[in-house]
């Protein structure tokens, strides 16, 4: 099952390297991660996918728990809330394909944020389904580039990861 683990660290270098080897140590797959400074520089904020049974993931957050740069570590999807991934698409758009590629970017609420006299840049924003299913609609000989941000996540609500 896929689990959505956020984390408050220390922001100092090293730190994510150790959550890192955490991971490779265990033999425990990371199939995304985002990292950033929080609203507090001395804070980062990082977001992990993982997968694993509920008995796996407890013990990836004890793990987790006992890393000194860790403040704090909550797994979102034991609750409410909101996942969200930027991707952006670089597709060949020539003659006739051009309509059809910003038909289909304006179905997903994608935007064409580069316009060259061959291609598009496409850039989308939403959950993993969601950007998996906009390459299915494209020929998949159009796509010419693609880079993904990994999932970031917040709890919905009142539910606040906070020191």
């Amino acid at each position: 099952m896929k689990h959505i683990i956020a984390l408050l660290l220390e922001n100092e270098p090293g730190a994510l390297s150790r959550v890192v080897a955490l991971f490779s140590a265990r033999g425990y797959n990371i199939e995304s991660l985002t990292v950033a400074p929080t609203e507090d520089a001395s804070l980062s904020r990082m977001t992990i996918v993982t997968t694993g049974s509920d008995e796996v993931i407890e013990q990836i957050t004890k793990h987790l728990n006992r890393l000194i740069e860790v403040v704090k570590v909550v797994d979102l999807t034991e609750g409410s809330y909101i996942e969200r991934e930027l991707m952006l698409v670089k597709v060949r758009a020539v003659g006739k394909e051009r309509e059809e590629i910003k038909r289909t970017a304006d179905i997903f609420r994608g935007h064409i944020v580069d316009v060259t006299d061959k291609s598009y840049t496409v850039e989308l924003t939403g959950d993993g389904g969601k950007l998996d299913a906009f390459l299915q609609a494209l020929d998949r000989s159009a796509i010419l580039e693609t880079v993904r941000t990994g999932a970031s996540g917040i709890g919905r609500g009142e539910r606040i990861l906070r020191v």
